[in-house]
């Protein structure tokens, strides 16, 4: 077997273990390639049936429209449920506050519409896309990540998973977060999106973008960003490395427009593609204490 095929045997097996142990399971859904390839893993392990959860997506107001265009026609062509959390809606009825400022940003405010939709929902099992060579923080959790009855992750009560024995018993209140490409890297996502042909947002491909200079890395030029007299709007030839917010997420100065020019890319790279994440710069601790919080 490829080292590929092993890794999406795991990640499928995985898959099945979440639907075999919970009731009430969800696919958080990004609309970046790790969650992407999460649904393509979830075809191979439930089709010809339909998906044995929802796919849940918190946006935040501030997505790439490209990010939703592609939501939405995924959704469309797979014919599953899809379940949006808004931000603005917590906005709105004060249960959370807007950030003020420059580096403004509504990543952190996810955290409290994610809770309220699994709550109201009664999801005990979360799928998300995470993988440990992302973050250090993300490094140390297992692939069956409980969380308390407030959504918090303690890094002190991580389970054993010796021989990949997944113990998902909780009680009333507690849920799961489970990651099935933990294991993978980078590279093997984009190996594996490339094998499959699986198709993903262009966001990831060399484009040119309206981006200003801002704490060291290339952003968006779009009006969430709270643009001032001191933002120069430049054209760029530009790409993501991972999707999120427009508020956090900094695009890479590249031309490469296909997936092998990607794969080489990353292959050569030097930085982690969480560096091109503000959120992540906050303090060296700032994805732990969002976790520790219910973060993703």
């Amino acid at each position: 077997m490829d080292y590929l095929d092993h890794l999406e045997a795991e990640a499928i097996s995985i898959l099945r273990e979440v639907a075999g142990q919970f009731e009430k399971p969800a696919l958080l859904f990004s609309g970046g390639k790790d969650s992407i390839t999460l649904v393509h893993l979830a075809k191979k392990a439930f089709r010809p049936g339909k998906f044995p959860f929802p796919l849940v997506h918190i946006d935040t107001g501030h997505n790439f429209s490209e990010t939703i265009t592609f939501r939405d026609n995924l959704i469309e062509e797979l014919g599953e449920r899809l379940i949006v959390g808004n931000v603005q809606d917590a906005i709105d009825q004060g249960k959370v506050v807007e950030q003020k400022g420059k580096n403004a940003s509504r990543n952190p405010l996810q955290t409290v519409t994610l809770l309220e939709t699994i709550e109201q929902n009664g999801f005990d099992a979360c799928i998300g896309g995470a993988r440990r060579d992302e973050e250090k923080a993300r490094a140390k959790e297992r692939i069956f990540s409980v969380r308390d009855e407030f959504g918090q992750w303690d890094p002190k009560r991580q389970r054993p998973e010796l021989w990949n024995i997944f113990n998902g018993k909780i009680q009333k209140g507690e849920n799961v977060r489970v990651f099935p490409i933990s294991n993978w890297t980078e590279l093997d996502v984009w190996n594996y999106i490339k094998r499959e042909n699986i198709e993903i947002p262009s966001l990831y491909f060399a484009h040119e973008r309206d981006c200003i200079y801002r704490n060291g890395q290339w952003m968006t030029a779009d009006p969430s960003l709270n643009l001032d007299h001191e933002d120069k709007i430049e054209r760029k030839q530009v790409r993501f490395r991972t999707i999120g917010d427009m508020t956090c997420t900094a695009a890479v100065e590249s031309d490469k427009s296909d997936i092998d020019g990607v794969i080489l890319e990353i292959s050569q790279s030097r930085i982690s593609e969480r560096g091109a994440r503000m959120d992540d710069k906050v303090s060296e601790a700032a994805m732990e204490d969002r976790k520790k919080g219910g973060y993703f």
